[in-house]
């Protein structure tokens, strides 16, 4: 790294009155963690750069396939040949945008093991996920941790994003006490995504970190904004009392269940079977909704027990008490990817 106190590139963001040489310094010596490297998370993670955040950590767990060329704004067809993990991909690209700070790739899965060393030295973190199981997961440690965070998710033409102060807003878990089930919720493989929306919502969710790191929490938005761009329209819900009318079980209570591990999947490699088995405790899945969700993704069956969806490689069984089993690899972490793709959290 060749960091310097030459801040001649940020010139026009320090002609900005709130934010100032001031706030550029302050950026200078921020770190930031970005948690998925995919569609928001490579917006998210040119604009940290480029603004001078001092140190940037992505952590993914997944690689560059041709379909994400669309909207994956860091990444070409030959990351795409070479199959590079997203994150070493886009530290690549960044490093190239600006060699002054720190970029630290990380090829993993997010899980209650290992997320807590994520966030080390962190001043916040920023959500570039796909799925919601990562996000509770986020916001237990982000709570405990008392580090700020972003949500953001984008499916379709509409993208939500709220920003969480620990002890001063409301908490992810305070807008959605429970992980919505498998199934329930489509995703970009079963709904689409336009790639513009991606840009609007990652946009707000770097801008209201760039308040964050530069020291302007005063200026954070006590709203959850959300945007549908095929419709053109903007609503923002205001979450400012939201904190202090429920008994949140993360913010209130500190029951920190998802860093505990004790909810969200289960993960266990079938052996000789090339196949990894998901297990979602306390989740009962309608198996005649999920069919209807995944009718145009590939080759689905039905029984009255569960549903079997054959697509690319993979085969996905999923059973109503929230177990599935993907086959087609033996990989933990690509099992899970590959069942968020199409299932969801």
């Amino acid at each position: 790294m060749n960091r310097t106190n030459d801040f001649s590139r940020y010139v026009r963001q320090m002609r900005y009155p709130p934010f100032g040489e001031q706030g550029q310094q302050r950026l200078s010596e921020s770190r930031a963690l970005i948690v998925g490297c995919g569609a928001l998370g490579t917006v998210l993670a040119s604009t940290l750069v480029r603004a001078g955040v001092g140190s940037v950590r992505i952590v993914d767990r997944d690689f560059v396939e041709i379909s994400n060329l669309q909207r994956q704004v860091l990444f070409d067809e030959d990351d795409v040949a070479a199959q590079m993990p997203k994150a070493i991909a886009a530290a690549d690209k960044l490093r190239r945008v600006n060699s002054e700070i720190e970029i630290e790739p990380i090829v993993a899965d997010v899980e209650p093991a290992n997320i807590e060393s994520f966030c080390d030295g962190v001043d916040t973190i920023l959500d570039g996920t796909d799925n919601f199981e990562i996000r509770f997961l986020i916001n237990d440690v982000a709570v405990r941790r008392e580090i700020p965070w972003i949500y953001g998710g984008c499916i379709g033409a509409e993208g939500q994003t709220m920003t969480i102060l620990p002890g001063k807003t409301p908490c992810l878990r305070c807008l959605m006490q429970e992980c919505p089930p498998p199934g329930t919720t489509p995703t970009c493989d079963t709904a689409g995504i336009l790639a513009p929306i991606i840009n609007v919502i990652a946009s707000i969710e770097a801008s209201e970190a760039i308040k964050i790191l530069s020291g302007n929490r005063e200026a954070v938005s006590p709203y959850l904004t959300v945007v549908e761009l095929w419709d053109n329209r903007i609503r923002e819900v205001d979450v400012s009392a939201l904190r202090e009318q429920v008994d949140c079980r993360t913010c209130k209570q500190y029951d920190f269940s998802w860093l505990a591990g004790k909810e969200g999947s289960r993960s266990a490699v079938l052996c000789g079977r090339n196949s990894v088995q998901l297990t979602h405790p306390e989740t009962t899945v309608a198996l005649d909704e999920l069919e209807q969700q995944l009718q145009n993704v590939g080759q689905v069956s039905r029984n009255p027990f569960l549903l079997r969806l054959k697509v690319d490689q993979y085969e996905i069984t999923v059973f109503t008490d929230g177990r599935a089993i993907v086959g087609g690899t033996d990989d933990v972490a690509i099992a899970r990817t590959v069942y968020a793709k199409y299932i969801g959290s």
